[in-house]
């Protein structure tokens, strides 16, 4: 099955959590090339933008994700812009710097993290969604992971994501908890053929 990302972070955790019930496939994979749109204003709307483009061009079924983080103090930003948060082309280190500058001084740092699998099969989409709650911690922690790991904490841990073992961290990230969902749906997919 396809997932719909260039994101090779994204790509290894989604594998260790499919092993064994699906093999996935990237789109260097299977030959697609170029950057997918991402125009929507919500994260599902996104999700089945990207999967819709892969299974326009692939008639295979396949799945995306989109991802935001929501932080209280600032209304929900940076929300469905989290990947450009900082512009266009910008690292994960600059959307980390203009976080930190946005809450800089503001006690309230409580953030969830959302992400949203849209799964097409056989054209049909259907959602999976996954959250997390947290903290925005005041300065990076930890090497491991991608994007806002260093300074997101969850809830009931004394760690940041960054910190966290991918085993650990994929047992209660908001990606783990949709894939896991996509996971249940898929085995009870299996179990029905």
């Amino acid at each position: 099955m396809i997932f719909a990302t260039n994101n090779k972070h994204k790509l290894q955790e989604v594998r260790q959590m499919l092993d064994g019930i699906v093999d996935v496939v990237s789109l260097a994979d299977v030959g697609l090339e170029g950057d997918i749109p991402e125009t929507a204003d919500t994260l599902q709307g996104n999700a089945l933008q990207k999967a819709q483009w892969v299974y326009q061009r692939t008639g295979r079924d396949c799945f995306a994700d989109d991802t935001g983080l929501e932080v209280e103090a600032l209304g929900g930003a940076p929300g469905v812009y989290s990947a450009r948060y900082a512009g266009e082309h910008c690292s994960f280190d600059d959307n980390i710097n203009k976080l930190l500058a946005a809450l800089d001084g503001k006690e309230n740092r409580r953030a969830d993290f959302r992400t949203v699998i849209c799964l097409i099969e056989k054209g049909v989409p259907r959602y999976f969604e996954g959250r997390v709650d947290g903290v925005i911690l005041t300065e990076r922690h930890g090497v491991e992971g991608f994007g806002y790991d260093p300074i997101f904490m969850p809830d009931r841990f004394a760690l940041s994501f960054a910190e966290m073992p991918l085993d650990v961290k994929n047992m209660i990230s908001h990606r783990g908890l949709a894939t896991k969902k996509l996971v249940g749906y898929l085995r009870q997919q299996n179990v029905a053929k």
